[in-house]
């Protein structure tokens, strides 16, 4: 088990969620959270429907980055509705001539019950109420200083955005995100064992420069795990 899971279970990331997720990959890359279908997509279970989507989406994403939302709706959906039509079309004239009785080539389509259950919809808002309640609730411990060093750390996050928002509009930021949706994840998975050592390194390292930090500033009324533990044992 990488050290990531092993800080959860001794209370350390559970009092530091948010500092501590940031260089936790389990806590990001989780397939068995996602939808079968949402899996299989960024994890590149089907290549060829994996493709198929990144590629679309991205070609979307250029798109609204160059002209109007309104505008790449507008072109999207007559291409779609473009092609709906003339495969329609298509089909019947070949029923026609085969003297065949397919159907509505979209039959499968239409059937598909795309209506959201009550349950479905309590579950998803539940999920969501808990994740935001949890978000505020961290922020307001950074924002207030409940643990200094916690919030110098949110400090320095929040300086480096500043430089990120400095050198990337918000387009672009949603388009690197798109595509880090659809690879990191798998090289992740590909490279769980290595990538989760070297991470262990860094993160052992910063909470053995944050404990010192702790040491050297007596601020706050928490105590450096190390300390705490060993005052237990006595």
């Amino acid at each position: 088990m990488s050290a990531f899971g092993e800080t959860g279970q001794n209370g350390v990331c559970k009092q530091r969620p948010l500092i501590c997720s940031i260089l936790d990959p389990n806590a990001w890359f989780k397939p068995e959270r996602l939808h079968p279908q949402v899996e299989s997509l960024i994890y590149w279970r089907d290549v060829k429907k994996s493709g198929i989507v990144f590629g679309a989406g991205l070609i979307t994403l250029a798109a609204i980055s160059s002209f109007s939302v309104i505008s790449v709706f507008a072109y999207l959906s007559l291409l779609t509705l473009f092609g709906t039509v003339a495969f329609r079309i298509y089909k019947s004239v070949t029923q026609a001539v085969q003297k065949t009785n397919e159907g509505h080539p979209f039959k499968d389509y239409l059937e598909l019950d795309l209506t959201l259950s009550h349950e479905k919809v309590q579950n998803i808002a539940g999920v969501a109420v808990a994740h935001i309640n949890g978000f505020i609730s961290e922020l307001r411990r950074l924002f207030l200083v409940e643990d200094i060093i916690d919030s110098i750390k949110f400090g320095v996050i929040l300086w480096v955005f500043t430089y990120v928002g400095a050198w990337f509009n918000g387009m672009t930021l949603v388009i690197l995100a798109f595509v880090s949706l659809f690879t990191l994840p798998k090289v992740y998975e590909n490279n769980k064992q290595s990538i989760d050592t070297h991470l262990d390194l860094v993160r052992s390292k910063l909470t053995e420069i944050t404990d010192k930090i702790r040491v050297a500033i007596p601020i706050g009324n928490k105590k450096p795990v190390a300390a705490a533990e060993s005052e237990k044992d006595k």
